[in-house]
Parts: structure tokens; sequence; C-alpha cells
């Protein structure tokens, strides 16, 4: 795939976009100015996600709401002018770099809500990963399947893939929240969970069994 050249990128962004751009492009005050700007934009976006992430989380006031909604804007701030060249205009800037902000609130509020828990490594309900037909008949499948799939996860996995596979796949456990326990990135841990899935399909496939690939699409 040809990647555009600057010239194509530019011209396909509004005005305001492109503004936003080369103000934080450029130096001194007029960069120094729009770092500013954007940081209350990213701030308002911040604030709204601890907001409504935080509605249903008593322990965490309106005091440590703001600090997180100022750490949550300023992890943005770094992230968005260290991928500034990767902004191609799709869509508004401002809609862009927002994103940011909502996604550095939602980690950091799931890795709160975590904090303390062990992360459970053993599956709380293996039904997930499977796809049963119609009763009563789709019950003896799905029996079947499960008891694959435990003898194949056990059998087929490393220990590492296991181990991923079991705290995000089954056991739901937020990928930012184990990549930060693991120490690891949250890419490392998606092509972990990606080469797991596609080893225990080839186990299962080996044996006549399939699960559901659409559930490979909604992780």
């Amino acid at each position: 795939m040809v990647e555009p050249e600057p010239t194509q990128v530019a011209d396909r962004m509004d005005y305001e976009s492109r503004r936003w751009v080369e103000r934080l492009s450029a130096e001194g005050r007029d960069r120094d100015a729009a770092i500013a700007e954007l940081r209350e934009v990213l701030l308002r976006a911040a604030r709204f996600e601890v907001r409504r992430r935080c509605a249903t989380m008593s322990q965490i006031r309106g005091g440590d709401q703001e600090d997180l909604a100022q750490q949550s804007a300023g992890d943005a701030m770094v992230a968005i002018l260290s991928k500034l060249d990767d902004f191609r205009g799709d869509s508004q800037f401002t809609t862009w770099a927002y994103k940011f902000a909502l996604y550095e609130a939602a980690a950091r509020i799931r890795k709160l809500a975590w904090q303390g828990r062990e992360l459970p490594l053993e599956p709380e309900d293996w039904s997930v990963m499977a796809d049963p037909g119609p009763a009563p008949q789709g019950e003896v499948e799905m029996n079947d399947l499960l008891a694959a799939i435990r003898q194949e996860i056990e059998r087929s996995l490393t220990p590492h893939q296991r181990e991923v596979l079991v705290a995000l796949a089954l056991n739901e456990v937020p990928i930012d929240v184990l990549a930060d326990r693991l120490g690891s990135t949250r890419g490392a841990l998606y092509k972990t969970l990606h080469d797991a899935r596609r080893k225990l399909r080839a186990a299962l496939a080996a044996r006549g069994l399939i699960i559901d690939e659409r559930r490979e699409e909604e992780e």
C-alpha cells in the first residue's frame, strides 16, 4: 500500500485541522499556545469520561476524579504529539484528539477498578468459548466442545498463551490492566491472544470440532 504524500494529506484536511497540525508542528509561542488550547480540549474529554465511568464508583470522589482527568489529559497530549504524523485528516483534528483523552481516562479507571484485585487465571465460565446448537442436541455438542477446549488449552498452548487467553477471552480482564500487571503492552498481548486462538482453533479442527469465529471479531 502506497502512503499518501504529505501534501496530499494536508490537502485532505479541513482548514481548522490543518492549522492545528501546523501550529503543533511549529516552534515557539504559537506551538505553546496550541498545546495550551489542545490541553483544554483534552481535559474536557477526560473529565467527561471520568465522570461517566465513576458514576458507579463511589470510592472515587470529586478531587480524585479531577486528578484522574488531569493525568489522562497529560498522557493523551504526550500520545498525540508523538503520533502527530499519523493524522490523515479522515476526521476533524479535535475529534481525533478527543479519542486519545477518552482512551486514557478509560484505561486509568479500569486499572483503578482492578487495583488490589487478583487476576483470575482460571476460567469462570467455559461456555463463553462455545457456540452450541439448539437443545437438546446442542447441549450434548456443547459439552463435547467444552471438554475439548479445556483439554486443548492445557495441551496445545504455552503457559503464557494460556494465561492471556484465560484472562482476556474467558474472564474479561481489561487488556490494559493485564498489560500493566504482566509488564507487557497491549500490542504484545493482542498478538499472544491471536496466536493462542489460532493454535486452539487448529487443535480443535484436527479433532473435527470448531468454535464460533465471529467471537474473534468481537475482541
